[in-house]
């Protein structure tokens, strides 16, 4: 008979950005808990609200299922003596638990099967949730009072059920039952719960909306219907949605409104604070302007809803206050008027302030729109970069710093500068987060190279590169920033040459700079290969076309690596990649480089591929030129022949040593054209 089993951790309130993450690893864990121990189940489904994290696995055995493993002893003949089991039998025998008699023999050997019947999963439950209870991984832990059990928060209660029946768990002074608690305001005291199916609706009785999914729904539809009763539409942000979800256990939308007076500032200032400080949604007209409305999420029923509306209004116009009075101050001179003032920010230590970090921005964005052919005004890019970190050492960046960049662009619109400088200078420090929009305009897209090169090239001069799992700096989402700008952009951009000027620029010791850049290149190389993979990129695939070192253009390496994707799948690929694996075992064996002289070929099929490499030659060129690699890919067919051909009638490694280099020459040069996508050698086919 199957059974559902409850696992209720009730706790202090959990931070609410951790709880996907958190509740993604617990259904793992759970998961990996149960089969570990044997315990057959059919699914885990988890919940977590403010107070709690629960599991509900569905369909769990009565008992663990009976198992039987295989054990390797001694050879037969050192098992057995004249038929009787020797000392080294018995003792293996001994030691995996079972009869002597009872060992097979299969291959020479004896083995030892093991039977192991299962026990009653209420007997092991306990200290499956235990374990479950102790390894739950989180960002961080926490100790109260004088226990010495950590956790995300500190644990109130806890609810264990099979079925029916109470599962004996203990953790600090915390024991176990089928009591949990309903919602902080609106339910009283302790609420039973008679068996694990009934704890979703238990609850929902005592307003607590376990499912998460359930909430955000509630969610969504409560503000989305308010918005349009107020005549417009609220502007849902999922990062906000999620939070919003983790926030409350009971949700009921209201609206709230603010003085049109402050309708007159930058978007983002109204929006930032009410977003990202107070967790208001924002309400927009049939015209996509903004309104002087809000939708928040109160946790809790509608009973007093004037007074929550009041008080959240009274707060907003706090903060608004606070905005308009720097905006009004930060208007009193133009953007590029506080350049001087970035002279007082320090970068980083020991690599100057904010202004010399722009002044190095004006040079490597110049470099950059060389180097990348950029059709832009490079006068403009410049001064999208030496205007850059202006809006720093603002009033309104100073005190919502989540608007470094979006001030620069509404001071700029206001200032009078071009449309591109505005949109380029919010647009350096995207994408600023995983998933994040990549820089659309071609300044946007140069100055945030730029900005991240000249990032990550002083961070490693200090010494601070990433190390496992720290990141504190968060170079590898800058890095990854350049390699999808570049991917976006189809730019053709050679990282050392433009890491090269970065270096210069810092002042960075020659002797220093060289490993350095070997540094920064395997870094980038790394990430690069971790891109290629998560897109869906064959490991074999990438090996072939990072096997040159010397390409380090991504967007470059990138229509190689899809172009070799395609070529894997097409019938022609294992004759090609055949005949590029011969030529290659034989030029490992080249000792000097020298040019093909057709004038010392002997035999007729020396001939025949020297020809053939040509005339293929001819016809590569321009698809390489063009980067038309799915074409390169398949041209090297033409050679398959006369390489097969080669090597059935020319011995390569001819005793007259002329000879012998002339023709690995020549092999020398048919592999380049084999390889002229990737390392064909490199390919695993079936």
């Amino acid at each position: 008979m199957m059974k559902n089993l409850l696992f209720e951790i009730g706790t202090e309130e959990l931070p609410a950005n951790y709880m996907p993450r958190v509740l993604t690893d617990l259904q793992e864990l759970a998961a990996k808990k149960f089969t570990e121990q044997h315990i057959p189940f059919e699914s885990v489904t988890v919940y977590g609200t403010p107070r709690r994290l629960a599991l509900l696995v569905h369909g769990v055995a009565e008992a663990q299922a009976d198992t039987e493993e295989e054990f390797k002893g001694p050879s037969v003949q050192i098992a057995f003596k004249d038929g009787a089991p020797t000392k080294a039998a018995m003792g293996f025998a001994r030691g995996k638990g079972v009869d002597v008699g009872d060992l097979t023999e299969r291959d020479g050997y004896v083995y030892a099967v093991k039977r192991t019947q299962g026990k009653a999963t209420k007997e092991m439950l306990p200290a499956v949730l235990e374990d479950i209870l102790h390894t739950i991984p989180f960002p961080n832990h926490m100790r109260w009072a004088d226990f010495e059990f950590r956790f995300l928060r500190p644990v109130r209660w806890l609810v264990a059920l099979f079925d029916t029946e109470v599962i004996p768990v203990a953790v600090t002074d915390v024991r176990s039952g089928r009591e949990t608690m309903g919602h902080r305001f609106l339910s009283h005291g302790p609420v039973s719960i008679p068996s694990a199916d009934d704890y979703v609706q238990v609850l929902k009785d005592h307003f607590v909306l376990v499912d998460q999914e359930e909430r955000r729904e509630r969610i969504r539809k409560q503000i989305t219907e308010l918005a349009r009763e107020e005549g417009g539409e609220v502007e849902i942000a999922p990062d906000l949605l999620e939070e919003v979800t983790y926030l409350v256990e009971y949700p009921t939308a209201l609206c709230g409104r603010f003085e049109e007076k402050y309708l007159r500032l930058p978007e983002a200032a109204i929006i930032t604070p009410m977003r990202d400080h107070q967790r208001y949604f924002p309400v927009r007209g049939k015209d996509g302007r903004l309104l002087n409305k809000f939708i928040a999420v109160r946790n809790g029923g509608k009973d007093f809803l004037e007074n929550v509306i009041h008080g959240n209004e009274r707060v907003l116009r706090a903060r608004l206050a606070d905005a308009e009075f720097f905006f009004n101050e930060d208007r009193k001179k133009p953007l590029a008027g506080y350049a001087e003032k970035t002279k007082t920010v320090v970068f980083q230590e020991g690599l100057g302030n904010m202004y010399d970090k722009s002044q190095r921005l004006v040079n490597l964005v110049e470099g950059l729109h060389f180097v990348l052919n950029s059709q832009g005004s490079v006068d403009d890019l410049k001064r999208a970069a030496a205007l850059s970190k202006c809006d720093l050492v603002t009033g309104m960046v100073t005190e919502f710093t989540e608007l470094q960049g979006i001030m620069g662009r509404d001071y700029a619109r206001l200032d009078g500068e071009p449309e591109e400088v505005a949109v380029g200078i919010a647009e350096q420090y995207q994408p600023r987060f995983a998933g994040d929009v990549l820089p659309r305009t071609e300044i946007g897209r140069i100055l945030s190279l730029a900005d991240k090169i000249d990032n990550i090239t002083a961070t490693f001069s200090r010494g601070k590169a990433p190390t496992g799992s720290q990141d504190p700096f968060g170079m590898r989402r800058q890095a990854l920033g350049i390699l999808n700008i570049l991917l976006d952009g189809k730019y053709h951009l050679g990282l050392r040459k433009a890491f090269g000027q970065a270096i210069f620029l810092l002042h960075v010791d020659t002797e220093k700079a060289k490993p350095l850049m070997l540094q920064i290149s395997e870094f980038l190389r790394l990430r690069f290969r971790n891109m290629l993979l998560d897109q869906g990129i064959r490991y074999d695939v990438i090996d072939a076309v990072l096997a040159d070192g010397k390409n380090d253009d991504p967007y470059d390496l990138y229509l190689r690596a899809r172009a070799l994707q395609q070529f894997v799948a097409e019938a022609e690929a294992p004759a090609i990649v055949q005949a590029a694996v011969r030529v290659h075992n034989l030029c490992g064996k080249i000792t000097r480089n020298v040019d093909v002289a057709p004038s010392l070929f002997r035999e007729d099929a020396e001939t025949a591929l020297y020809e053939a490499s040509q005339a293929v030659s001819e016809k590569l060129l321009p698809a390489l030129v063009r980067h038309e690699y799915g074409k390169a890919a398949l041209l090297p067919l033409e050679l398959t022949a006369p390489v097969n051909r080669f090597f059935d009638e020319v011995m390569v490694m001819d005793k007259e040593e002329q000879i012998k280099d002339n023709r690995l020459a020549l092999l020398a040069n048919v592999q380049k054209i084999l390889h002229c996508v990737g390392d064909l050698s490199k390919l695993v086919l079936a």
